[in-house]
């Protein structure tokens, strides 16, 4: 197993954490983002509207949900090989 870096000190936690949100901010926050306008336009119908220049908001949300999986995939897997990275260093 491979050694865990010092975070003893709330400090030194809280500095880890912080490196390690930063990873990969861009395409989670593009993720979410994508996410919430999937969101948004599967509600539309609900809400009277049923075409968006000719095409269904159930039809844009679910290609806006498509589009937004393998940005978050790839957050999670570049997160991970980080962290996988760093403790391989800190041994």
């Amino acid at each position: 197993m491979s050694a865990h870096p010092e975070l003893s000190a709330k400090a030194a936690r809280k500095a880890y954490r912080h490196e390690v949100r930063m990873v990969a901010v861009r395409p989670r926050r593009a993720g979410l983002w994508l996410l919430a306008a999937a969101m948004l336009l599967f509600a539309l119908p609900f809400a009277g509207v049923h075409s968006l220049g000719g095409w269904s908001p159930q039809f844009l949300a679910l290609a806006a949900a498509a589009l937004a999986a393998p940005l978050l995939a790839a957050s999670v897997i570049l997160r991970r090989r980080y962290v996988e990275r760093r403790l391989q260093e800190s041994e």
